[in-house]
């Protein structure tokens, strides 16, 4: 059996490394290659293209790069329809995946959509592009099966593999020591992004709402994982210009580590927001991104839903405080924030909703995938 990953960023890498073994314990013989990430490397997937080449976020952002992102569908189009893998994978990046997978159903090849695009939340017209593109959806939510049923898109649920992954003991004492933070007093955990473009936007912000709180809180610790180096210069400076007294603590990576050292989480709305929920952490949510995106997003009425991160939608009442663009203001936030980590009854709703997400989310998602795709394998 041959089978092709093609994963578009770093939560995608993640998947694809789980995935491959999953499916090798079904097929042992199996070969494995595609677009990758270090972690599908480590599986043993060959690679066809980096992971880097696909990583860019947003509508306005992403139109420099796609001359590049044309080339390199093109390339993948030329060499699987020439390889003829029994099964394509998309693993998220539904941009540039769901063109891919069209192309190559209609050579005869199987495809399948790990990750559905949000359709459930902005541009539901993609469904009719996805039932063209794909022979199965592997959902991590459970909402999403009902969505596609209803246009005769074959999708199942999964779980997400992140609730297993992150469901390790290690404690808040423990964390603080990896990381070199004090073992009392409160930490805030301060996660702007791990894209250029977030952290541009958001750094400043976060960097004053950090200043109000720690002239609130005396003895806070800001602490913030920087996603590479290249990134590192921008926190810095924003720090230097408007948190320059505070207590401030920047490492390389290890955001997980650094959310469950915190009493509370100041974040970008992204994947890192469903990894704080699953990691028991409470958050304030916040996202600016371009003009051109927020236009064409509010004022087109290109979304669907009233709330965007991902703990508001699968909770069974939204309780994440959420800032978006221009009401990302440093003293809401702070407030926000100021409440979490002071008043336990504010910190004790969002962690009751959160428990039973966990629970729901915890299905095997590796193992559920390989089922589903062993399935549609022996169907043909």
């Amino acid at each position: 059996m041959h089978f092709s990953l093609i994963a578009g960023e770093a939560s995608g890498d993640l998947l694809g490394g789980a995935l491959i073994p999953a499916l090798r314990a079904r097929f042992p013989d199996a070969r494995f290659s595609g677009v990758t990430g270090p972690r599908m490397l480590a599986a043993g997937c060959e690679s066809l293209a980096s992971i880097d080449r696909l990583s860019v976020m947003g509508i306005a952002e992403v139109l420099p790069k796609l001359p590049d992102l044309f080339r390199l569908r093109a390339e993948l189009i030329e060499k699987l329809s020439a390889d003829r893998p029994d099964v394509v994978i998309g693993i998220d990046a539904p941009d540039f995946n769901l063109g891919l997978e069209r192309r190559l159903r209609e050579r005869g090849l199987k495809t399948v959509q790990m990750v559905s695009p949000t359709v459930w939340a902005w541009r539901q017209g993609r469904v009719k592009t996805i039932a063209r593109a794909v022979d199965l959806v592997l959902c991590l939510f459970p909402f999403e099966p009902k969505f596609y049923a209803g246009h005769g898109v074959k999708a199942v649920y999964i779980g997400h593999p992140l609730a297993e992954e992150l469901a390790d003991p290690l404690s808040r004492a423990e964390a603080r020591q990896t990381l070199g933070l004090p073992a009392e007093g409160p930490v805030l955990a301060v996660l702007p992004g791990s894209r250029g473009g977030e952290l541009a936007r958001l750094a400043v912000p976060f960097a004053q709402t950090a200043a109000l709180l720690a002239r609130q809180l005396p003895g806070l610790t800001m602490v913030t994982p920087i996603a590479k180096p290249s990134l590192r210069p921008v926190m810095e400076t924003a720090i230097a210009a408007h948190a320059p007294l505070v207590n401030w603590k920047l490492v390389d990576g290890q955001s997980r580590a650094a959310m469950r050292a915190a009493d509370a989480v100041l974040l970008a709305s992204g994947t890192a927001t469903l990894e704080c929920l699953l990691l028991d952490r409470p958050m304030v949510v916040a996202y600016r991104g371009s003009l051109l995106t927020y236009f064409l997003l509010s004022t087109l009425g290109m979304l669907k839903t009233k709330h965007v991160s991902l703990p508001n939608l699968l909770a069974a009442e939204p309780v994440v405080p959420e800032y978006l663009q221009d009401a990302a203001q440093p003293a809401v936030m702070a407030a926000a924030l100021h409440a979490l980590i002071e008043d336990g009854q504010a910190r004790d709703r969002q962690l009751a909703q959160f428990g039973a997400v966990r629970d729901e989310l915890r299905r095997n998602a590796a193992l559920a995938s390989a089922a589903a795709i062993a399935e549609l394998i022996a169907a043909r």
